[in-house]
């Protein structure tokens, strides 16, 4: 047992020594530390408000109809230039001579139902730009027309975080955060592993009391508790940012889970090839194509993180185990590889 510790504690320390290793812990780092910060910095991106409040947009929109006298306050409220027009005709000949970028038409009608058009361009972009910059106008239209049918519901007025926001952190921040550290690991043990074949060491490793399953079985264990520290740390992170997370025991098993998968198939691939670049190409190459038919099976990883880190009530332990299941079958097949790898 204490060769093995030995070899476990060596390839902690050899950690140190790898740069590229070093560089993505720390981008990780930096990830987790300012998740808030970044995923404002991301939604404002799209967020219709920082588009007007960062920049001057010069955008001519015409308006038409019997209410188009209370739209056009709204729009000069946000920086718009409104151009008014008689007929339906004139603003279409207007938006064809480029005096204006869209048009707004505002009918009044019989019922108490209001039917707005709006002419945008052809191209998609500006035609996204346009209705961003008049989603809050009309908006606020909205709550004039009902208050005059005698409804007080302000939807302008709720406050709270958008969904764009909840999406981004639970799906794409924290699944990358747990699937990294998962990634370093297969990579560590591809290195390593291959590099023990390409500098003849691993002759020197079996000369020592420990059999050949037990050294490949030794890095990948300390691969994976790199792993389960940085998950561990990261979420640690998260929770300082007020990130309210659910299930943080199964999302530590998930981590690790993803981490021994990776770490076994990045094992197979090294005793096979026993050439760090070719380990490396191959590992990458199956890591894709193995996230690919996750997704398009359905039972992507990241997805799970996701589910259980915001409490969803069908997902729990039995998801989990599947993958640990998984990475079961894969050790079964690297025992069958080590092996061949023995008797040859």
């Amino acid at each position: 047992m204490k060769p093995f510790v030995a070899l476990v504690k060596r390839e902690l320390a050899s950690v140190a020594r790898e740069r590229t290793i070093l560089i993505a812990i720390a981008i990780q780092l930096f990830i987790a530390s300012f998740s808030s910060a970044l995923l404002l910095g991301l939604l404002s991106l799209y967020d219709p408000d920082s588009v007007t409040a960062t920049t001057r947009v010069n955008m001519r929109v015409g308006v038409v109809g019997e209410l188009a006298g209370a739209l056009t306050p709204l729009l000069q409220a946000r920086g718009l230039h409104v151009v008014s027009f008689t007929t339906l005709e004139q603003a279409r000949q207007g938006y064809q001579n480029n005096q204006v970028d869209t048009v707004i038409v505002a009918p009044r009608s019989e019922n108490e139902i209001v039917t707005l058009q709006l002419f945008v361009p052809r191209a998609e972009a500006r035609a996204s730009l346009i209705q961003l910059l008049l989603q809050e106008p009309l908006k606020e239209y909205e709550n004039i027309l009902r208050a005059e049918n005698g409804l007080n519901v302000r939807y302008t007025d709720l406050k709270g975080a958008p969904p764009t926001t909840f999406e981004f952190l639970y799906s794409v921040i924290l699944p990358l955060l747990l699937f990294f550290p998962a990634f370093v690991a297969g990579n560590l043990v591809a290195d390593s592993l291959s590099e023990e074949f390409e500098m003849n060491t691993l002759d020197t490793l079996l000369a020592a009391p420990l059999s050949l399953r037990a050294i490949v079985g030794a890095k990948i264990f300390a691969a994976v508790v790199l792993a389960v520290l940085q998950g561990a740390l990261w979420l640690g992170l998260l929770t300082l940012n007020r990130t309210e997370l659910h299930h943080i025991p199964l999302l530590l098993v998930m981590g690790g889970a993803l981490a021994g998968m990776f770490a076994v198939a990045a094992a197979i691939v090294a005793v096979a090839f026993k050439n760090r670049e070719q380990a490396q190409f191959v590992y990458a190459l199956l890591l894709i194509g193995g996230m690919g038919a996750s997704f398009s099976l359905g039972v992507s990883p990241l997805t799970t993180i996701a589910r259980l880190a915001i409490g969803d009530a069908f997902t729990g332990g039995g998801n989990v185990l599947w993958y640990v299941a998984a990475l079961g079958v894969m050790m079964l097949g690297l025992q069958f590889a080590l092996t061949q790898r023995a008797r040859t």
